[in-house]
């Protein structure tokens, strides 16, 4: 027996270095102990060798400048960006003039009819009343202006996502080479190429749209190119056996069993377009993104809210119509609902003209930006040092700085280099496959050859601090949520509001109650990038097994038992996803934490585009891409790892 007791350990340990994780380690640790003393050896310094940097100054000052002096006489300025240009401008005052012709009545009647035809009177009414609170605000006309705008960034958008999406989904080669493309394209931050877009097309209108369209597109493409790759196998096979060609099954077939998708891709497309309203505004876009942006300029919450209002409006009554529209179903009215609706909108717009009621009455207005600037007086005043016991917000604001956010940036920044590339490649590698590790190494040692190297680190110091808050609080009220439909229903327009509110309406409370530094970035970035997650975390609890379910309170599962041992597993993919969103949203809020003392990569972004420095800005802007690719490639499970853990 003793003996038997003696060799259990060493039966074990074989059984121990075949697991695939094991394996990948001791091979990660092989390489390691052969690479490392190399690289110590000549680079001992901690810090990235200056020997590994390229300096990428010059050549993008050189490319700034022959832009400036080629922009106006250049056939590829005069023949190309310039048609580009006028057919953006064109096609937005179109739909201005036609929005103005309608009148406030005939917009809101257009409105309110499509969502009846989506889904019934009771988003219909909804719709109008939505419409209807941008007037009393006093925000019609640049209401109106941004809806032109967005109509032409959004058709644009959809347009070129589909044609993207239609070609990844049918070809593999496409698709692979496409996705690092929409990586940089979704992670590269706004401000990091308004600048490049403002060089090419000037501050207004055309280059509002365009940089609208770059960060708008990547979700249509990817839902589109989702929907297509993963239709149902049996139903192509049964259309394919009836001698259709490959044209008549993309349109009989594949594109109507993609329709989910694609309308889900259009309802993001829509939400990522109304968020760069006021990014847009700073390069001339007008309408409600400038009111905002002119209201913080001068530290005036109440307009700010006043003119974020009406955005959040949009995104909420065109988040409901085309979710709406993506659900299965009967439609009001029929197949003959589209002319009762079309026939009722210009009757109402020629009566409001008849009338004499195109714009919305001056005195049909209820100010709010004055009580809004007593709140947030009576807040600071109360809140930011006057709690009793707990402090206040600036004290936690500095207890979270002093605790959590320097250790970790110092941690990070004391490690070697080599020790940082080695656990991403372990993380990667563990997730994934080796291509996997291969691309998050190489992404985050891109930083370094940028020089950029210790910013990087204290943004990613920051991202790390941000996505933890964010899956403790994601995480937890997700799992309230899925478990109570009561819970859902109100949480659900809350989320609305702090999802589509733009980043800039939120920021100056944040600064009120937390100060200016890091942990107002942090808390910033934690208010974007938390809805994401609890919906998603919601999703796929709900969306568990429910005969799984049923079995585990068969045994006499215990409520937590049941969430412990069979929904947490089982929605392991739509945490990773989780993750994975948080991951990305947080770092589309570091070039905002950088206004508000961030610093690191952010704050080098913003100064690149206000002093119209494309080195700068285009290099953190590039480092910010590198680390969102790097911490993609260790959230999220290549497809045949999430088979196999599923």
């Amino acid at each position: 027996m003793a003996a038997l007791t003696a060799t259990a350990p060493k039966a074990t340990l074989p059984a121990l270095l075949r697991h695939r994780a094991v394996g990948k380690l001791l091979l990660l640790a092989a390489v390691a102990a052969v690479l490392v003393p190399l690289a110590h050896a000549r680079w001992a310094s901690g810090a990235w060798p200056h020997a590994l940097t390229v300096d990428f100054s010059k050549p993008l000052a050189s490319a700034s400048n022959w832009v400036i002096d080629n922009r106006d006489s250049h056939p590829l300025f005069l023949y190309f960006f310039g048609y580009v240009s006028n057919a953006v401008v064109l096609s937005v005052r179109a739909v201005y003039l036609v929005l103005l012709a309608a009148g406030w009545a005939g917009v809101t009647a257009a409105a309110a009819l499509l969502a009846w035809r989506a889904a019934g009177a009771r988003l219909a009414l909804g719709t109008a009343a939505a419409f209807l609170a941008c007037g009393l605000l006093g925000m019609w006309v640049p209401t109106m202006q941004t809806l032109a705008l967005m109509v032409v960034a959004v058709l644009v958008s959809v347009l070129l996502g589909a044609l993207l999406g239609l070609a990844a989904g049918l070809s593999d080669r496409t698709f692979r080479g496409l996705r690092p493309v929409l990586d940089t394209m979704q992670v590269l931050p706004a401000f990091a190429y308004l600048l490049p877009v403002v060089l090419v097309f000037g501050i207004g209108v055309p280059a509002a749209v365009l940089a609208t369209v770059v960060y708008a597109a990547p979700p249509m493409a990817r839902l589109t190119a989702l929907g297509l790759r993963g239709a149902d196998k049996e139903v192509l096979e049964a259309v394919e056996s009836l001698g259709t060609t490959a044209r008549q099954r993309l349109f009989t077939a594949r594109l109507p069993l993609a329709r989910r998708e694609m309308l889900l891709g259009l309802n993001q497309t829509i939400m990522m377009a109304l968020s760069m309203a006021v990014i847009a505004s700073v390069i001339g876009a007008g309408g409600l993104g400038d009111r905002v942006y002119q209201a913080l300029a001068s530290v005036d919450v109440g307009a700010a809210l006043a003119a974020g209002i009406p955005i959040v409006l949009l995104a909420v009554v065109l988040d409901r119509i085309t979710g709406a529209a993506g659900a299965e179903g009967e439609r009001p009215g029929g197949r003959a609902g589209w002319a009762y609706a079309a026939v009722a909108t210009v009757a109402v717009a020629l009566a409001a003209r008849l009338a004499g009621r195109l714009e919305w009455p001056g005195t049909w207005t209820v100010p709010i930006a004055e009580p809004v600037n007593r709140a947030v007086e009576w807040m600071t005043a109360h809140l930011y040092s006057g709690v009793p016991y707990v402090g206040g917000t600036a004290d936690w604001a500095a207890h979270f700085t002093t605790w959590v956010l320097d250790p970790v940036r110092a941690g990070l920044q004391w490690l070697p280099w080599w020790s940082v590339l080695l656990i991403v490649a372990a993380l990667a590698w563990l997730i994934g496959t080796w291509r996997t590790a291969l691309t998050a190494v190489l992404a985050m040692a891109a930083t370094g050859v940028l020089g950029v190297w210790k910013p990087s680190l204290d943004t990613l110091s920051q991202v790390l601090a941000a996505v933890a808050v964010t899956l403790v609080l994601g995480v937890a009220t997700g799992i309230a949520a899925a478990r109570s439909d009561r819970f859902e229903r109100l949480l659900r327009p809350v989320l609305d509001v702090f999802q589509t509110m733009p980043q800039f309406v939120y920021l100056i409370p944040v600064v009120a109650l937390f100060g200016v530094g890091r942990a107002p970035a942090v808390a910033a970035a934690i208010v974007y990038a938390l809805p994401a997650v609890v919906r998603i975390t919601a999703q796929g609890l709900r969306q568990v097994d429910p005969a799984a379910l049923e079995s585990a309170r068969s045994l006499g599962a215990t409520s937590a038992q049941q969430l412990r041992q069979v929904q947490l597993p089982l929605a392991r993919p739509a945490l990773l996803l989780a993750v994975n969103q948080g991951v990305v949203l947080v770092l589309a809020v570091v070039i905002i934490g950088g206004l508000v003392g961030g610093g690191a990569l952010g704050y080098d972004v913003v100064l690149g585009l206000a002093q119209g420095d494309l080195a700068t800005g285009l290099v953190a802007g590039a480092a910010i891409v590198c680390l969102g690719l790097t911490l993609d490639r260790v959230t999220q499970p290549t497809e045949r790892r999430a088979k196999k853990g599923a």
